[in-house]
């Protein structure tokens, strides 16, 4: 089953390249995707065992990541059917010289989409540390074209930087794997495979210096894909100029990959007694985030690059979330399931926004519950839910976080990361409400436009996920992130 996973979306991306349908290929876009959540949710009744000689394992960790992955693609796969069908005629055909497939911009875009799916379903299986590296090194060369589709001269820019900020910092992490290595087999007098498992087992006997500088570049090259300031500099400009369904996977799916990469080496750091070390390492990290998303949210004038600053934002939640540990360590586990849904939908309805309005200029934004009203509606529905604000599940999540803070008796990092909530609840609310209510100069108030079932659905069901997840929790989920939360030395 495992294998499954990986093995039909990339599968399908390979014949997405070689077929001249863009019926078919949008077809495989979705068959790939229904057919990957329905593995997905098949693992939550019948665990699935080991694949390639256990390198590939699901366990308490991977599992919400994986369910995450899973529907936030599929709501993907629906969204782009109608995004292509709008963006289709306005692509170049002759953009690769000697390209002969027909379509080629839309085959190279649901090729490398599903290339995509792919590969950040690799990351969250890999049990082998080295594995997980090769993984995420292939979430990016699968989703640079993607922030390229639109072949404009800032998309190259992000693509570029893109490239270059997360290649360094993909260096980095491999020069964390070598010393994670070294670690092990001065311990042990020779090698000894790079499992999480094993070296969880093993922990005690790893050599302390070596696991701390491990952990220091795995943490800091994992942490520049992740997007935790100040390694966060290509986030903004990648999340900005790709198309808003490659947004919505970026923000949504692959941070969670990175972050899922610093949670393994932490896990190890804990079994190994190191706990505290790391912990100190990523509540600062986690402070520096939060702080430098919230002075940036404030003067954003690009509506879709405040979105991205605002991932900036929870992925520093996240990380303050674990270095605390104990009810903030569940906090950050169930706010990453959070984030990911309430941020996809934000930026599926930036897509709807942008294609209403051909701006993303947020001052020249106005009157989107006049013009677009359901998307209107939905995006101040995804404003009290990225901000944390009560029914929504962000809001469980991030005062789990602020609990585990005071039980710890931490309270100027509680009351610093109340602060910072607050400057970025303003900051979000004062352009976001701008751009949904006032007068829209350019309509004349005839008739509203009809918005299409699939720009409006995917992000609905999105909202719905981060509504209901305020309201109940499923007790399948609540064990799952507990027994995750166990793993990572929340006790």
């Amino acid at each position: 089953m495992l294998s499954a996973l990986i093995l039909i979306p990339a599968a399908a991306a390979a014949l997405c390249f070689f077929t001249r349908s863009t019926s078919l290929r949008r077809a495989l876009l979705f068959g790939a995707a229904a057919c990957h959540a329905a593995l997905s949710a098949s693992t939550w009744f019948h665990p699935p065992g080991d694949a390639w000689g256990g390198a590939l394992h699901l366990d308490a960790i991977g599992q919400p990541f994986l369910s995450v992955l899973s529907g936030l693609f599929l709501a993907a796969a629906v969204y782009a059917v109608g995004y292509l069908r709008r963006e289709s005629p306005g692509l170049r055909e002759d953009f690769l010289e000697g390209f002969r497939f027909t379509n080629a911009p839309e085959a190279v875009f649901t090729g490398c989409l599903l290339f995509f799916l792919s590969t950040m379903t690799l990351v969250i299986l890999s049990e082998n540390l080295g594995l997980l590296w090769i993984a995420v090194e292939a979430t990016t060369l699968s989703s640079a074209p993607l922030i390229y589709f639109h072949r404009h001269h800032r998309s190259l820019e992000a693509t570029w930087k893109y490239l270059m900020i997360c290649s360094v910092g993909i260096g980095l992490a491999l020069l964390g794997n070598f010393f994670l290595a070294v670690a092990a087999s001065s311990a042990y007098g020779g090698s000894i495979p790079l499992s999480v498992h094993v070296l969880c087992e093993r922990a005690a006997a790893l050599h302390a210096p070596w696991l701390k500088g491990a952990f220091i570049f795995l943490l800091v090259g994992y942490g520049t894909k992740m997007g935790l300031a100040p390694l966060h500099t290509w986030l903004p400009d990648a999340h900005s100029e790709a198309p808003s369904v490659v947004s919505a996977l970026l923000s949504g799916a692959l941070l969670n990959c990175a972050f899922l990469g610093i949670l393994r080496i932490f896990q190890i750091c804990v079994a190994a007694g190191l706990g505290s070390y790391a912990q100190g390492y990523l509540v600062l990290f986690g402070m520096v985030s939060i702080g430098l998303a919230a002075a940036f949210l404030l003067a954003q004038r690009d509506y879709k690059r405040l979105l991205a600053y605002s991932s900036v934002e929870h992925m520093g939640i996240l990380a303050l979330g674990v270095g605390l540990g104990g009810t903030a360590a569940f906090g950050a586990l169930l706010h990453a399931v959070n984030h990911s849904f309430a941020k996809a939908m934000l930026f599926l309805l930036a897509g709807n926004i942008l294609a209403a309005y051909r701006t993303k200029a947020a001052a020249e934004v106005r009157g989107v519950l006049r013009r677009i009203p359901v998307t209107g509606v939905l995006w101040l529905a995804g404003l009290l839910a990225i901000t944390g604000s009560p029914p929504f599940g962000t809001f469980v999540s991030e005062l789990l976080i602020l609990r585990g803070a005071v039980e710890q008796g931490r309270f100027w990092i509680a009351g610093s990361y109340l602060a910072l909530l607050t400057v970025i609840f303003v900051g979000m609310a004062a352009t976001m409400t701008r751009m949904a209510q006032g007068s829209d100069p350019e309509w004349t108030g005839g008739a509203v436009p009809r918005e299409s079932a699939v720009a409006i659905g995917p992000p609905l069901a999105l909202g719905l996920v981060v509504l209901a997840l305020g309201m109940y929790l499923p007790p399948s989920l609540d064990a799952v992130l507990h027994r995750a939360a166990q793993a990572l030395g929340a006790g």
